[in-house]
C-alpha cells in the first residue's frame, strides 16, 4: 500500500503504511515547545541570579580564599605542634597567634620608620617630579606637564569619586576590620578541623574516589604551601639586602622602597623586577643624582642574578614552576576581575589548580617531530672545519684563475720543427 498525501480540513499530513502521521501540524508548535521555553526561562534566570550574586559575594570569595592560602602556610606549624603533642585546635590557635604576634613585633621595630618614611615620600612627590621635569628638558630637551596641570586634570576627572571615598572613610574602615575579622575566624577553622573537613567531604565518595581526592588535595596543599613560603622568603631577604644597600648609598626613604622592591619582583611575575626596581632608581635620581642612580640600578642587577642561581635554587627546590607567560596572564586576569587583592592572589591560585592538573593529568610520551624541537646546532669544529675547506676551496679557485690568465702562447723563435 503507497503512502500518499491525504487532504484533511485541517492540514495536509502523510501517512506511513500503517497509518501514522509523519508530520504534525504546521499550524501548532510542538508539543515541546512550551517545556523547551519554560527550561530556557529558568537558565536565564539562574544564569542572571547567579551573575548578580558572584558580583555581591565577589569580597567575600576573596576573604575566604585569602583564609584558604594562609591556613596551607600555616599548614607545616601546625603539622608539626600536632606530632609534638599539641591538640588539633590548640595547635591551630598558637600557630595563627604567634603568626599575628611574629607580625605585630616587626610593625612594632619598622612600623614607626615605614610610616615616618613613607610620608616624608608622599610629601616630596612634587618636588621630586619638579626635579624629574628639569632634568628631562636639561638632558633630553623633553617637556612634560607640570605637576599643577595634572592635578587639575585628575580632579576633573576623579574629583566626585574622590570626594565620596573621603565620605566613605568610615564605613572603609568597619569594613577592613570585619573582613580581618572573617579572614582570621575561617583561617582558624580550616586549621582547626582540617582532618574532619577532608572526613566530611570524603564520606560523601566511594572508596576509590576517596582516594583520589586525598591524594589531589595532598599534592595541592603541599605544592601551594611550598609556593608561598617560598614567595615569602624570597620577598624578605630581597627586602632585607635592597633596604641594607639603600641605608649604605643613603637614599633616602629606603625602608619603604625596599619593601616595595621585594614583594613586587617576588608576586607580581615576568615585570615584576622591572616596576620594583624603577622605584628606587627613580627615587635616587630624582633625590641624589645620575650616580647614586646608576648604583642602584647596578645592584639591582646583581642582586637578580645572585636570586636567580643561588637564592631561589635552594629556597623553591621543592616549590611550583609556573610558565612565565601563563603567571602573567592569571595575574592581569585576576587583576581586572577581583583587584589589587586579587593580583596578589593569583599565583597561589594558579599554582594550586596547576598541581592538581599535574597530578591527575597524565603526561604521554611525545612522538618523534621536527615541530617539536629547535633545529640542532652544529658543533664548532665542524662549523670550523667547513669555513677552513671553504676557504681553501676559494683559494684554490682564486689560484687556478690567476695561472690561467697568466699563461702566454710560446714565443716563435725562428725555427721550424723538423
Amino acid at each position: 500500500m503507497s503512502s500518499e498525501p491525504v487532504a484533511t480540513d485541517e492540514v495536509v499530513v502523510a501517512d506511513d503504511a500503517n497509518g501514522r502521521p509523519l508530520q504534525h501540524d504546521s499550524r501548532r508548535p510542538p508539543r515541546w515547545f512550551a517545556r523547551g521555553l519554560v527550561m530556557a526561562a529558568v537558565a536565564v534566570f539562574v544564569a542572571a541570579f547567579a551573575w548578580h550574586a558572584f558580583f555581591q559575594l565577589k569580597g567575600l570569595i576573596v576573604n575566604v580564599l585569602i583564609a584558604f592560602f594562609i591556613s596551607l602556610a600555616l599548614e607545616p606549624i601546625v603539622l608539626w605542634l600536632v606530632r609534638h603533642g599539641w591538640k588539633r585546635g590548640l595547635a591551630a590557635g598558637a600557630a595563627l597567634v604567634g603568626t599575628i604576634l611574629f607580625a605585630l613585633v616587626i610593625v612594632a621595630l619598622f612600623g614607626n620608620l615605614f610610616v615616618q618614611q613613607l610620608l616624608a615620600l608622599f610629601r616630596n612627590v612634587p618636588a621630586m617630579y619638579t626635579d624629574l621635569q628639569d632634568w628631562l628638558s636639561r638632558t633630553f630637551d623633553v617637556t612634560i606637564p607640570d605637576s599643577s596641570e595634572l592635578i587639575k586634570d585628575a580632579m576633573g576627572r576623579w574629583g566626585d569619586d574622590v570626594a565620596s571615598g573621603v565620605l566613605l572613610v568610615g564605613t572603609t574602615v568597619v569594613s577592613a576590620l570585619f573582613a580581618i575579622t572573617t579572614i582570621l575566624l575561617v583561617v582558624y577553622y580550616l586549621s582547626a578541623a582540617g582532618p574532619r573537613f577532608r572526613a566530611a567531604v570524603c564520606a560523601r565518595l566511594t572508596p576509590n574516589r576517596q582516594t583520589e581526592v586525598l591524594m589531589l588535595w595532598e599534592t595541592a596543599q603541599r605544592k601551594a604551601s611550598d609556593f608561598i613560603t617560598s614567595r615569602v622568603v624570597l620577598a624578605a631577604l630581597s627586602s632585607a639586602f635592597s633596604f641594607v644597600f639603600l641605608t649604605i648609598l643613603r637614599t633616602p626613604y629606603a625602608l619603604p622602597l625596599a619593601l616595595f622592591t621585594g614583594i613586587v619582583s617576588q608576586f607580581v611575575p615576568t615585570i615584576g623586577t622591572y616596576i620594583g626596581g624603577a622605584l628606587p632608581v627613580i627615587v635616587a635620581l630624582t633625590s641624589q643624582g645620575i650616580p647614586q642612580a646608576l648604583a642602584v640600578l647596578a645592584f639591582i642587577i646583581a642582586y637578580q642574578q645572585i636570586e636567580n642561581y643561588i637564592f631561589s635554587p635552594k629556597v623553591s627546590a621543592k616549590a611550583l614552576e609556573m610558565n612565565p607567560a601563563v603567571a602573567f596572564l592569571v595575574v592581569l586576569a585576576f587583576g581586572a576581575v577581583f583587584g589589587a587583592i586579587g593580583a596578589f592572589l593569583a599565583l597561589p591560585v594558579a599554582a594550586t589548580v596547576q598541581a592538581v592538573m599535574d597530578t591527575y593529568w597524565k603526561r604521554h610520551e611525545l612522538v618523534e617531530s621536527e615541530m617539536l624541537r629547535d633545529p640542532e646546532r652544529a658543533a664548532p669544529k665542524d662549523r670550523w672545519q667547513r669555513v677552513r675547506r671553504r676557504a681553501d676551496d676559494a683559494s684554490a679557485e682564486g689560484d687556478r684563475g690567476t695561472a690561467d690568465d697568466g699563461e702566454q702562447p710560446p714565443a716563435d723563435d725562428g725555427t721550424d720543427e723538423r
